[in-house]
């Protein structure tokens, strides 16, 4: 069950009701109390994002630009290091094509998830010198500068082989760091934005060093695909660069995109949130998570259509395999967790050999989605084992795991996604150790899906121009999520089993205290899907009086339009 939280206690006190009274309260509810945050958040611009305004430490920085300065100059061999997911390739893409385009002499690089494990490491380090001695016939001392993108933060041993190396190291991350630094020559890093907001960030300072003007901002289009893709909170700065990335997305030239666009089916010109998330992402992670993410990082920064085409093409099969996969692993870790007592836990720790490291994160996922528990999943190795963990609202699950960094080999993430790696001789021990201290650290209150819903509303007033009027906080997502309302004492219509399998219940509600009509006095009926609840259609029945929760969007069928609630939960009025 989950508990219903109406955040503002508004509520329509008469027909004279205007639609655009509701702003301020949905701005109040999202911490925009004030006219001039007011003003930021309606009317983002992108001159107020700066490495200042995010945090970064300007003489770390000023460090950086000099070295990079230096290497341009001398012609030293510069690499991008880059993580394997969206984040991280779009970081790398940014890098290596501003440096690229200064004439550096420069070349990216991104780790294989299984050969190399995450972010700069020994092996990493190891296998790019053969990588570069191989393809340029170069010595192997030529590479004198690494700058990582979205990690290297907790990566202390692998920067110190990197000095013994004779190597440089600039770290460019945005993940939480441990106690220790790395001693890197320069660390330019905040937890405000995504990492390649940072690498983007960084690569405008380039720019601006060498008064080089690279013409239209054609990156900003990569930072809304990396923002919406890492989950970052969608408020003040990564707001900003979304709002005026998703524009330079939808006219991008890049033939990749363009590319990807095609082979999934969808339209460039309208591409938002959504079709970031679920449709593009999802495809460019894939290749990180099966095989190699370097064909992702090919397909963004290539010139050619051609080419461009075969990759998409690639990408978009490989994303099957994934989807396949991911499916497989799911259904077998919730068997597990609903046979064993480990389901009555606060804390689910799955753990199995058969598990691939590029689909645990989605798992994990998968499984707090489903028993709403912070959950580990581990991919069990012979000497090594490793793990992504997904939490829940108000469990910051990377400090909760580096309670047990004695038994850990590394560790890193976010508050609500981490990752470690431990030796599977350690892994039971370890498994004791933090379901324990779940026991202890974890009530009812965090273990109960809170809905929080913004305020109450007769369904009267769900139309197009309120539509419209919501469409100015727009792009929604984590930390701005669309609206969402309840009403009460409406009437189920109608319903129906839609969908594969019948997953999803498509209803028609009418209001009980007014009915909606159009100009002609015709009774108008709302329309309402709930997706993923077809297993709950039995609780219904037509003529019910419910109450529900819902957000407010447009169906687009064959051509047709037709306003449309998604209902997010429903119960018994």
């Amino acid at each position: 069950m989950k508990k219903w939280e109406v955040i503002h206690k508004f509520k329509v006190q008469s027909s004279k009701f205007k639609v655009k009274e509701l702003i301020d309260i949905l701005l109040e509810n999202r911490g925009i109390k004030t006219a001039k945050a007011r003003k930021e958040f309606l009317n983002p611009k992108l001159e107020d994002v700066t490495t200042e305004s995010v945090g970064i430490d300007e003489d770390k920085l000023k460090k950086a630009l000099s070295r990079i300065k230096k290497a341009i100059q001398e012609k030293e061999q510069i690499v991008i290091f880059g993580d394997y997911d969206v984040d991280g390739i779009c970081g790398t893409a940014i890098l290596w094509e501003t440096l690229h385009s200064l004439g550096a002499k420069v070349l990216p690089y991104i780790p294989h998830r299984v050969d190399e494990g995450y972010g700069l490491s020994k092996k990493g380090i190891s296998n790019l010198q053969f990588h570069l001695f191989d393809k340029l016939r170069t010595r192997m001392s030529n590479v004198k500068l690494i700058i990582t993108v979205d990690n290297g933060i907790v990566a202390n041993e692998a920067v110190q082989y990197a000095i013994k190396q004779g190597i440089d190291v600039i770290i460019t991350d945005h993940h939480v760091p441990s106690k220790k630094l790395p001693k890197a020559h320069a660390i330019v890093h905040t937890t405000k934005l995504c990492g390649t907001g940072v690498a983007y960030l960084l690569a405008k300072k380039i720019l601006k060093q060498v008064q080089h003007d690279n013409g239209e901002d054609d990156h900003l289009g990569l930072v809304a695909l990396a923002t919406v893709a890492d989950l970052v909170p969608l408020t003040s700065s990564n707001r900003t660069l979304l709002t005026h990335g998703l524009k330079v997305l939808r006219q991008s030239n890049r033939p990749g995109l363009l590319a990807l666009c095609k082979e999934a089916g969808i339209n460039q010109k309208t591409i938002g949130t959504y079709e970031i998330g679920y449709i593009i992402a999802p495809r460019l992670n894939a290749m990180g998570r099966i095989t190699s993410a370097m064909d992702s990082l090919r397909l963004l920064c290539t010139k050619s259509q051609e080419r461009a085409s075969l990759l998409a093409q690639k990408l978009c099969l490989t994303n099957k395999e994934r989807q396949l996969l991911t499916e497989e692993t799911v259904l077998h870790a919730f068997t597990g967790i609903r046979n064993q007592e480990s389901g009555t836990k606060k804390l689910l720790f799955v753990a199995h050999e058969t598990y691939q490291q590029g689909v645990i994160g989605l798992v994990a996922g998968k499984i707090v989605e489903e028993f709403y528990r912070p959950t580990i999943v581990v991919s069990k190795g012979e000497v090594y084992s490793k793990a992504s963990a997904r939490s829940v609202a108000g469990f910051n699950m990377i400090e909760f795991i580096r309670q047990a960094s004695n038994l850990l080999v590394d560790v890193g993430g976010h508050p609500m996604a981490a990752g470690f790696t431990v030796e599977t001789e350690k892994l039971v021990l370890l498994q004791e150790k933090l379901e324990g201290l779940a026991e202890t650290l974890l009530n009812g209150d965090k273990l109960t899906k809170t809905l929080r819903i913004d305020c109450e509303l007769p369904l009267s007033i769900a139309s197009r121009d309120l539509l419209t009027v919501l469409e100015e906080l727009a792009p929604f997502g984590m930390g701005n999520p669309q609206p969402s309302f309840v009403s009460r004492g409406v009437f189920i219509e109608d319903m129906r089993l839609v969908g594969r399998d019948k997953k999803h219940i498509k209803f028609q509600f009418k209001s009980q205290n007014a009915i909606l009509r159009l100009r002609s006095g015709q009774e108008v009926k709302i329309d309402g899907i709930s997706f993923g609840m077809g297993e709950r259609a039995h609780e219904f029945s037509i003529g019910q009086k419910v109450d529900i929760v819902y957000t407010i969007s447009e169906d687009k069928w064959n051509g047709n339009t037709a306003l449309q609630l998604k209902i997010k939960d429903l119960k018994p009025s």
